[in-house]
């Protein structure tokens, strides 16, 4: 038995891979929203278009996400999740793509919205 086939026991499957799928979406969305402010020469009309085709690819990654999850999370719990990983997709995306890391104001705020969507899991009992 691998490292990973003990990992992903059945009995884990249903919660991981949402959060892998969601973690895929993020990083298209991320992509899509943030990766052309590099090359603001390019014509808006082109980058809402090359955009809006990145996004397809981040909804054929959401969709399936949010429907399997469904199956073991709560909507309410599947948008904290999506949140919570669009911050750290988002954090590690500024850092590398654009060489400018979270300062400590902005990952103190981070911290805060993840506290709260603590809540939304520590609510739901």
């Amino acid at each position: 038995m691998t490292l990973l086939s003990g990992f992903l026991r059945p009995g884990l499957l249903p919660y991981l891979l949402p959060v892998l799928l969601l973690i895929c979406s993020n990083l298209f969305m991320t992509l899509a929203w943030y990766g052309h402010l590099k090359y603001k020469s390019v014509p808006l009309v082109t980058v809402v278009l090359i955009s809006w085709g990145i996004a397809f690819v981040e909804y054929c990654f959401a969709v399936p996400a949010n429907r399997l999850g469904s199956a073991v999370y709560s909507p309410a719990e599947l948008k904290t999740i999506q949140e919570v990983i669009t911050l750290v997709v988002f954090a590690g995306f500024a850092a590398v793509y654009f060489n400018e890391p979270l300062s400590w104001m902005q990952g103190g705020g981070f911290l805060l919205i993840a506290l709260g969507a603590a809540l939304v899991f520590y609510g739901q009992t």
